[in-house]
């Protein structure tokens, strides 16, 4: 595992909730592209469920970093990208479900017009360091 620094709460910012401000370490710089709610076969899971959509999602993450030989310990830095912000919640469990609240990665949240497709409700991306 990289040794992360974690800066929750920088002088003169306030204090995060749900993510933390500033995330800073060595090593191998992984990036993983946006993830949707594919399963394996490439077809939706959750249409209409932004629950089931975000495990998936967040799955199709775990995965992606473990062929980076990481893991969601390694993550720096969390976007979502959601068609609407009510979703957020969903993602939040799914990723509580994944991130010990005390690794908790810098992160955005972005509400967008759409997606690649339209039955898409959200894409995560996540950005990663490993050791050397």
């Amino acid at each position: 595992m990289t040794e992360l620094t974690r800066i929750p709460a920088p002088d003169g910012v306030a204090p995060a909730t749900g993510y933390t401000h500033v995330v800073l370490g060595t090593g191998r710089f992984v990036a993983i592209s946006g993830q949707l709610a594919l399963d394996e076969n490439g077809k939706l899971v959750g249409e209409n469920d932004p629950a089931a959509q975000a495990r998936q999602t967040f799955e199709n993450l775990r995965r992606c970093l473990a062929a980076a030989g990481a893991t969601f310990d390694d993550v720096i830095k969390l976007t979502y990208y959601v068609t609407d912000m009510a979703h957020i919640p969903a993602v939040r469990a799914a990723r509580d479900a994944c991130i010990s609240p005390d690794r908790l990665p810098a992160s955005t949240a972005v509400q967008v017009a759409g997606l690649v497709r339209p039955e898409f409700l959200m894409e995560i991306e996540a950005y990663a360091i490993l050791p050397e």
